[in-house]
């Protein structure tokens, strides 16, 4: 499949390459995709649990040079987390480390879905947006949204060499913004495309129902392409 054309930026992305990177709920599926996907791009990854062992144990499993810790020891050694737990457990998990996580770029890829006999719907957050619930909590980081619509199956199959889709990037710093762009870039066929402000992110995270039912009607894995950019 042809790349698409580079993005026309008047400002080159940031060198992203010696980043390490922290996966908060890294023992689930995107979780672990995500690690995977970005140690073999050649970053140092850890993936973070609430239980230390069982993150170590799946680390082994999912990729060479993945550390798995618990949570707390994920986030403190991290340069920047990306935040891939189940919505239940968004608010409380980033409470419990609002001071470790201060100061560092968090990447919020939470998507606040429900499901029943009709198929996923999107919820209804109080903040807007579980990006946004995480920035009301992290008060002193800066929260980026983004690699909400990967699917967890193609970023564990290892017959993928390459996953081609664009990564929406939201958020309100310019620099956090650019450097999660160029980490979303650092996985073969991912180009990671600024899509607004974090108030922005609601829809965001709601269109991953709309893809999941494009999913089960058509037997595939369907991403998201940004046209002309």
């Amino acid at each position: 499949m042809t790349q698409p054309a580079a993005m026309p930026d008047p400002r080159q992305l940031p060198d992203v390459s010696s980043i390490v990177v922290g996966v908060l709920g890294g023992t689930g599926e995107q979780g672990r995709g995500l690690a995977r996907r970005l140690a073999m791009a050649g970053h140092d990854v850890i993936i973070g649990s609430r239980d230390a062992a069982r993150a170590a144990s799946l680390a082994a499993e999912t990729a060479a040079g993945i550390r798995g810790l618990a949570n707390d020891e994920c986030a403190r050694i991290a340069d920047v987390v990306i935040v891939a737990v189940p919505w239940e457990g968004h608010r409380a998990l980033l409470e419990g480390l609002r001071e470790v996580l201060a100061g560092k770029v968090v990447v919020d890829c939470v998507n606040p879905l429900g499901f029943d006999k009709q198929g996923a719907f999107a919820l209804r957050v109080e903040e807007g947006s579980a990006a946004e619930q995480a920035a009301g909590i992290l008060s002193e980081s800066r929260v980026v949204a983004a690699f909400h619509h990967i699917s967890a199956m193609l970023l564990l199959d290892e017959s993928v060499a390459a996953i081609n889709t664009d990564v929406l990037v939201l958020g309100d710093d310019r620099e956090s913004t650019d450097l999660v762009q160029a980490l979303a870039g650092r996985i073969p066929g991912i180009r990671g495309v600024y899509g607004g402000r974090l108030r922005n992110a609601g829809q965001v995270e709601a269109m991953t129902a709309n893809l999941i039912s494009i999913n089960r009607r058509y037997k595939v894995h369907a991403g998201l392409r940004v046209t002309d950019v």
